[in-house]
């Protein structure tokens, strides 16, 4: 396979992207709280030869619990254990830099690349949920510029304790009995607005250099970020067009940094529902949507707008005055906001179109029709690939890997099998150089 190349990750959503995923024939109602659950579905992505598996992240009871799965489970503990149990596919986890620590996230990240020999990928969030708030002495969310402003200061220092190690530090000779060259580990002697950092890093510089960072934010402080920063990013744009700009932005923005246009992957969310015929993944989506209460379903619309409920009237658009939340989350209110105003929808019409979700894109159809959109979009450019979202899992990935896999693979647009053995192999990424191993030539 020659010339540029499509990426595809799963998104692990506990049961799958429905919300009533877990009510399906065949799910595990306890699938979230499984561990094996995910390991399962790992490996039928790694069947796939997928680059990656995500997991989400959340600090707190942030939905209906009553009704639907929760991500619950610490997820680089839950991809120790999918470590263990695969061989290729790469482990991408979310963790907030509004509830964490630069240090423990760097030695967490180092720890799950050296276990899995250099697959590890970070994904890094700002949070913006009062319930997650609440759980660690706030009251509301950390305002929006201050958020990202910490944010973009937590990945430097946690970029700056993976390179703390010069990669010929370690030397463990039992005949001269020098186990580590001193000489070539260095503190950081960070001291910045929101953190002091001395260093070093308590642990050899990761297999990758870097895991692979990752962002998904599509606010402008957001955006910001990921240029500054990410190697990857997750977007949730709900049109052709909207990916193009989005991804253009992203690139000149990357610029600005110094960094070459094509630096940053573009991974769009992709939520799919697939059926032999179109009638058939049509019926999936209504029975999936029946088995999802009119009132979650609002209370959920509401929770992304950030509107009092009584404000949604069931068969009226959406009110034309919905203000950006100014502190609150920004990617999932502009995309949600943008399908109801470019397809005219009412709520009860946005409803429908989320399938339950939050904002991301769905396809309804054929394997051949999904292999079809997303030729589409990969061709054009608007992404370099998908982070998939199946309705249920682990059935809806088994069945976009015998399926959907296979025609992509014909055209010449997916591998057939893993060339490298890390997430920067498989995602065509270059391992960071050690800033030290520079100075010294």
């Amino acid at each position: 396979m020659s010339g540029r190349q499509l990426h595809l990750n799963v998104n692990i959503l506990h049961a799958g992207f429905s919300p009533a995923a877990w009510r399906m024939e065949g799910s595990d109602p306890r699938a979230s709280f499984d561990v094996n659950h995910y390991v399962r579905v790992a490996q039928i992505a790694e069947r796939g030869t997928f680059d990656a598996v995500f997991l989400a992240d959340q600090a707190a009871i942030s939905d209906r619990v009553d009704f639907r799965p929760l991500t619950s489970l610490e997820p680089t503990i839950v991809l120790a254990m999918v470590a263990a149990n695969t061989e290729r596919i790469g482990l991408i986890a979310t963790a907030s830099t509004t509830y964490n620590e630069p240090y423990n996230i760097a030695r967490r990240f180092a720890t799950l690349d050296h276990a899995s020999n250099g697959r590890a990928g970070w994904n890094i969030v700002t949070s913006a949920d009062v319930a997650q708030s609440r759980n660690f002495g706030l009251e509301k969310p950390v305002a929006h510029a201050s958020r990202y402003e910490r944010a973009s200061e937590f990945a430097a220092v946690v970029k700056a304790l993976w390179d703390s190690w010069e990669e010929e530090a370690f030397i463990g000779d039992p005949t001269t009995g020098r186990f580590v060259d001193a000489g070539r580990v260095h503190p950081i002697a960070h001291s910045g607005k929101h953190f002091s950092v001395h260093g070093p890093h308590n642990i050899p510089r990761p297999p990758q250099g870097h895991p692979v960072i990752v962002q998904a934010g599509g606010s402008d402080d957001g955006r910001e970020l990921a240029a500054e920063h990410a190697e990857a990013v997750f977007s949730a744009s709900q049109s052709f067009e909207e990916s193009l700009d989005y991804t253009k932005d992203l690139r000149r923005r990357a610029t600005r940094y110094g960094r070459p246009d094509n630096s940053i992957l573009v991974l769009a969310g992709l939520a799919t529902i697939i059926g032999s015929t179109e009638a058939e993944a049509k019926r999936r989506q209504d029975e999936l949507r029946d088995l999802i209460p009119l009132e979650y379903s609002l209370a959920r619309l509401a929770g992304v707008l950030q509107v009092d409920r009584s404000r949604l009237e069931l068969d009226a658009p959406l009110p034309g005055d919905i203000p950006l939340p100014a502190d609150g989350g920004h990617t999932f209110f502009r995309a949600t906001v943008a399908l109801a105003r470019r397809e005219g929808l009412t709520v009860r019409g946005l409803i429908r179109a989320l399938n339950g979700g939050t904002g991301h894109r769905t396809i309804v159809g054929t394997p051949k029709d999904i292999a079809d959109d997303i030729e589409t979009w990969f061709t054009a450019g608007a992404a370099d690939g998908f982070n998939l979202m199946p309705d249920v899992l682990p059935h809806g990935l088994d069945v976009f890997v015998d399926e959907v896999v296979p025609i992509l693979r014909r055209r010449g647009l997916f591998r057939h099998q893993y060339s490298g053995r890390t997430l920067r192999d498989h995602l065509g990424l270059a391992r960071p150089d050690n800033p030290y191993a520079a100075a010294a030539e």
